[in-house]
């Protein structure tokens, strides 16, 4: 484990013992891996990717990270988390066959395959611990450079922490912003589009972060040739090398084999990076990787035997050996005499890990059995098919969980006594209903700070007070509210700044709260969110612009792998309440007017999504969002901004309860329910259709994640007996998804007299001009006539056909 020293004065002996240790570390770090690939080999374990051939400069890397650091890095990075002592033998094993208690792997108690690392940020309560007093590691994901957008925030909040005043809660989160991000990727990854568009928006934001690429050459079997050009990355990326006249970056470059020269350049790449607060990049070259890219196939598949006689002879735990020996640091016999006893502990530990995994499931196994067999004695007619499952069961040596319930679920359909039948099928409920917490929880955030903690609060408006005030002033009086209400909250995106966005909702937040806290940025959803995600996770309160919603295509990998999955796969060790802000709806225009609402709702579950009809509730809901800890998007309404509404007396105060729907007008034949733009269509079609007779509750849904929790649309429906839902994305799209939550999670198929319909946009995209959104979304004609259609079919007589 690396220390931290105040001691600058190392004598030999001190020198010996630390590389002595660092040694020990990196062998032991390798033979996690050699063990690990075996018993993936073997069967006990699903995959593995590991970190062999990476130890060196990893070791290197941990000796310049400190206590509030931050590292954003990807599934090579083993070694380094065993040297800041957050990663031990026995837990690396845990993770590999999926142990799910946090216990055992903390890294995502079995939610993640092995390789991907974690620090705990949060208390058990979900409070912050203090993040200066440890080192810290955000939490990895597979795809690959997609750790990089929210290196940038990790490494920008250091910037905010260092150069914005009154932030009362930094305590806990900075050391007057001393603090580095620090990231790791391979060389393959930084093809990605996501690591250009994150180095370049560093480099243009000046923040304190250190790259590590680590480069072998290869990505799974593709030779550098075909992935970088010049197969070089830090040779293609010396245009942003800083000079005299211009900002950018340090870029060092280092071979990965080589233990002196690796400990200092991060040292030195630290320095930098800590005290000039700007963007180092170290490249890190050849590198081995010993067993290949993962237990999926072998290197020696695409690798000649030239380059792997290479690998064998530039192994950098070899070479590190060879420089212990030629300095008189330790002796052959020596360093072989630790080889072995680390040899022997690694397995020691691999044995105490599957044995912590496997025993309590074989006990499960054996009270399974048990019951089993009373079962089989007390039936009549099926007893030897009920004896060949047991048989089965007490054959499986190492049992999986789905294994026993499979057993017990198919037996359960054969059981003819009563008592037996309620004995298993309790047995399996309990089964479940245990086993499934333990890969189900944490979806969103289980503290005292949900989005369901937060008490609605209305708009105080003064006495006959009438619409008065454009809504994008609304907003800007309530963002303004908050800017001095809470000095944590920082708002950024394309436009946001110096013309206070492009409806005006910031204009002249810039000038009164400066540039760090409302702040204009490049053309890039994507490290936009990353900034965001990196910010929240270090305390502060960001909200992301993505100027429309169709924008958020760009952003929607990110949102959906990171951001939305940051609770479920840390098991709420780790939070990031990003406010994430757009508009869309109702403009005209192919790549301005989209409503793609059903691909953001299924793609991003674990964040909120909220659909205000206003600029009032939009508020609202921003209002509520800050007093949560947990990430949401808000789509404000593109034609709502210059519409007039009521000033409250109380900006920053109210707040729009989520999950929450709203009834805006009460009726009896029929239940239209919709949200945001389309609403105004509803309202207009429902009061044209009183002129007929038909009365309509009109519903607005507020927010489509969650959805309805007080299940009042069902109410509605158990009134009315008919429900149509208007929605101005394509067919089959959140009409879809409020269909099923209403039929059901809600059970309303019990009180329709009428088949429930929906009424969406057509499949294609919105065209351009007024005359493209009237044929291509819901207009407030088709709502009237789709609504009187159905209450034709009730009663032909009263509704005559129009057609």
């Amino acid at each position: 484990m690396i220390t931290e020293k105040s001691n600058t004065i190392l004598t030999f002996e001190d020198f010996r013992t630390e590389v002595l240790n660092d040694y020990k570390i990196a062998v032991t770090s390798r033979e996690c891996s050699l063990l690990g690939r075996k018993e993936v080999l073997t069967g006990k374990a699903k995959f593995g990717i590991f970190g062999d051939g990476k130890e060196v400069p990893q070791l290197a890397m941990a000796k310049a990270f400190k206590n509030g650091d931050f590292r954003s890095g990807y599934y090579r990075d083993q070694t380094f988390m065993m040297a800041i002592g957050e990663f031990t033998p026995k837990q690396f094993f845990a993770g590999l066959y999926g142990h799910t208690d946090l216990d055992f792997d903390p890294m995502s108690a079995g939610r993640q395959m092995g390789g991907h690392f974690v620090t705990h940020s949060l208390n058990e309560d979900g409070s912050w611990k203090d993040l200066t007093k440890q080192k810290n590691s955000s939490s990895d994901i597979s795809p690959t450079a997609a750790q990089m957008p929210r290196l940038l925030g990790l490494a920008q909040a250091s910037k905010i922490y260092r150069n914005v005043d009154g932030i009362e809660i930094k305590d806990k989160f900075s050391v007057n912003g001393n603090e580095v991000a620090w990231g790791t990727i391979g060389n393959a990854s930084t093809s990605e589009g996501l690591f250009f568009e994150t180095i370049n928006a560093a480099g243009v934001l000046q923040v304190p972060m250190v790259m590590s690429i680590w480069d072998d050459e290869y990505g799974i079997s593709v030779h550098a040739k075909h992935q970088t050009t010049k197969e070089n990355i830090s040779e293609i990326l010396k245009g942003y090398q800083r000079d005299e006249d211009s900002e950018g970056y340090e870029i060092l470059r280092v071979k990965g084999w080589d233990y002196a020269e690796l400990v200092s350049t991060y040292e030195r790449a630290g320095a930098i990076a800590r005290e000039h607060h700007i963007p180092v990049l170290i490249h890190v070259n050849e590198l081995t990787q010993p067993q290949g890219h993962s237990t999926s196939g072998s290197h020696e598949r695409y690798k000649n035997g030239e380059r792997l006689a290479w690998e064998k002879n530039y192994d950098c735990i070899r070479q590190m050996r060879l420089w212990m020996i030629a300095t008189n640091i330790a002796s052959p016999e020596e360093l072989d005499e630790i080889d072995a006893q680390l040899k022997k502990e690694v397995l020691e530990a691999k044995k105490e890990a599957w044995n912590l995994f496997i025993n309590p499931i074989i006990e499960d196994q054996k009270n399974l059995l048990a019951l089993l067999e009373e079962i089989s004695a007390a039936s009549i007619n099926h007893k030897d098919k009920i004896q060949k499952y047991i048989s089965e069961l007490k054959a499986i040596k190492a049992p999986l969980k789905k294994e026993m319930l499979v057993i017990a679920r198919k037996i359960l359909r054969f059981i003819e006594i009563p008592n037996s039948k309620v004995l298993l099928s309790e047995w399996i409920r309990n089964y479940i209903e245990i086993t499934q917490e333990k890969f189900s929880s944490n979806q969103h955030s289980e503290s005292a700070q949900n989005v369901f903690s937060v008490e609605k609060a209305l708009p105080v408006y003064p006495e006959n007070a009438k619409p008065d005030l454009d809504g994008r002033m609304i907003l800007r009086d309530n963002f303004d509210a908050l800017f001095s209400k809470y000095p944590e909250v920082l708002i950024f995106g394309e436009d946001v700044g110096n013309i206070g966005d492009v409806n005006q909702g910031l204009e002249g937040m810039q000038e009164k709260y400066g540039e760090l806290r409302v702040a204009d940025v490049g053309i890039r959803e994507a490290t936009i969110i990353g900034q965001g995600i990196g910010m929240a996770l270090r305390g502060l309160r960001p909200i992301a612009e993505i100027q429309y919603l169709d924008y958020l295509l760009y952003a929607i990998q990110i949102m959906s792998d990171d951001l939305a999955t940051l609770q479920y796969r840390t098991v709420g060790k780790q939070k990031a309440p990003l406010i994430i802000r757009t508009r869309g709806h109702r403009l005209e225009g192919i790549w301005h007017s989209g409503s793609p609402m059903g691909m953001i709702i299924n793609a991003i579950r674990g964040i909120h999504v909220l659909v205000p009809r206003n600029m009032t509730q939009a508020a609202g809901f921003y209002n509520t969002l800050l007093e949560c800890d947990e990430p949401a998007l808000v789509i404000e309404c593109l034609n709502g901004y210059r519409l007039k509404e009521k000033t409250p007396l109380n900006f920053g105060e109210f707040k729009t309860p989520i999950g929450v729907v709203e009834t805006l007008k009460e009726g009896t034949d029929i239940t239209l329910v919709s949200y945001g733009s389309t609403l105004r269509l509803v309202e207009q079609a429902a009061n044209e259709l009183l002129d007929l007779g038909i009365d309509c509750e009109v519903i607005d849904i507020q927010s489509l994640l969650p959805f309805d929790i007080n299940k009042d649309i069902v109410k509605s429906i158990s009134k009315t007996n008919r429900l149509l839902i208007i929605d101005e994305d394509v067919p089959g799209g959140a009409s879809a998804f409020i269909l099923q939550q209403i039929l059901e999670e809600q059970d309303a198929y019990k009180y329709l007299d009428s088949k429930p319909q929906t009424l969406a946009a057509k499949a294609h995209r919105p065209a351009y001009g007024t005359d493209g959104d009237y044929f291509s979304k819901p207009s407030a004609e088709d709502i009237f006539e789709k609504v009187y259609d159905m209450m034709h079919e009730v009663n032909p007589g009263k509704f005559p056909n129009l057609y």
